[in-house]
């Protein structure tokens, strides 16, 4: 099974049109949609003391909880990049070329210190 993003998409994209939901996957619906689901993740860790990944990783309860919410996220982005025709697979590609542009060691390192100090 091939489970690469451009795969994905179109699996999504047969999904929403065998339910004739196109008509509803609007950009601003599909933004909504992601702004909403990220939120569900987020209140996963609701009333945590910002626990490190391996403490989160001991609760499978939990992992799954986030498992489910960041699955949403990205199925509403392969909507969104569906919709506007977005290669997903190239946007990440050229974003990460241009985050190691800006975040350069020396800049990586000034950020490190500065979170440093609000720990």
């Amino acid at each position: 099974m091939d489970d690469s993003i451009s795969v994905l998409c179109q699996e999504y994209a047969e999904f929403v049109e065998k339910r004739d939901w196109g008509r509803f996957h609007t950009p601003q619906n599909l933004a909504m949609a992601i702004s909403i689901e990220s939120n569900e993740l987020l209140e996963e860790f609701l009333w945590f003391n910002n626990p490190a990944s391996e403490e989160v990783q001991k609760d499978d309860d939990l992992v799954d909880a986030v498992s489910d919410e960041l699955a949403d996220v990205v199925i509403y982005a392969f909507g969104m990049a569906n919709q506007l025709d977005i290669d997903l697979a190239q946007a990440v590609k050229e974003k990460m070329a241009e985050n190691e542009e800006r975040f350069d060691e020396e800049t990586a390192t000034e950020i490190s210190a500065d979170l440093d100090e609000w720990q």
